[in-house]
């Protein structure tokens, strides 16, 4: 069950959070310049440090949604960047997927979780039926603990009920999407990719046990 007192202090100590944004811009213009680069998981180094590879890539999630104002892409770029998957370009096709479009279904520490999910378990071998059961499997399991972590998966649910008190809908017009920045949205609403990237993190790293 969600402990949505926890959720809300997470949320406030985001929006008060001193954020060294000249480091954080130094980084992902790094990533933007270099893409992701390529790992070969060692798997005793990374079951040692299991609980530091959470907490960074949870801390990551916060920072990226931060920098890209994007909670889909902040989230999924954590992951990728700790576990070396993907490219920049998978990044950039995530723009859309806030609030599902803008239109305020799946949350995008979801959507994000998920798009991470399915590059570290799937195959590019369409016929890999294998790796798209392993990857529903993962998915399944992600998406279960990050409503119970949340108490949702559906972004106007979460924003009432953990962020803000009401939905912001930033989505809707310049002058809420204004309000929603205002309202320091941006910071607070880094609480989901961060709680997605780690579940996510959780999962890959499970797999390696």
């Amino acid at each position: 069950m969600a402990d949505y007192g926890a959720l809300q202090a997470k949320v406030q100590e985001l929006a008060e959070r001193d954020w060294d944004i000249p480091v954080l811009e130094a980084r992902v213009k790094k990533l933007v310049a270099e893409g992701i680069p390529r790992k070969v998981l060692n798997r005793e180094e990374v079951l040692a440090n299991k609980q530091r590879i959470l907490e960074r890539v949870r801390r990551r999630g916060e920072e990226y949604n931060l920098m890209a104002c994007n909670c889909a892409r902040g989230t999924a770029l954590a992951v990728m960047e700790e576990f070396g998957l993907g490219t920049m370009e998978i990044v950039q096709a995530l723009s859309p997927f806030p609030g599902f479009g803008g239109t305020g279904w799946m949350c995008g520490g979801v959507t994000g979780g998920l798009i991470a999910l399915g590059l570290y378990f799937g195959s590019e071998d369409v016929l890999d039926y294998e790796a798209v059961e392993a990857t529903m499997g993962a998915a399944r399991q992600f998406m279960a603990r990050f409503e119970e972590q949340v108490g949702s998966v559906i972004c106007p649910r979460i924003q009432e009920e953990v962020v803000f008190g009401q939905y912001m809908d930033p989505g809707a017009s310049p002058e809420k999407m204004e309000a929603f920045a205002q309202a320091k949205g941006f910071e607070k609403c880094g609480l989901l990719p961060g709680i997605g990237a780690r579940l996510a993190a959780e999962l890959i790293i499970e797999s390696l046990e």
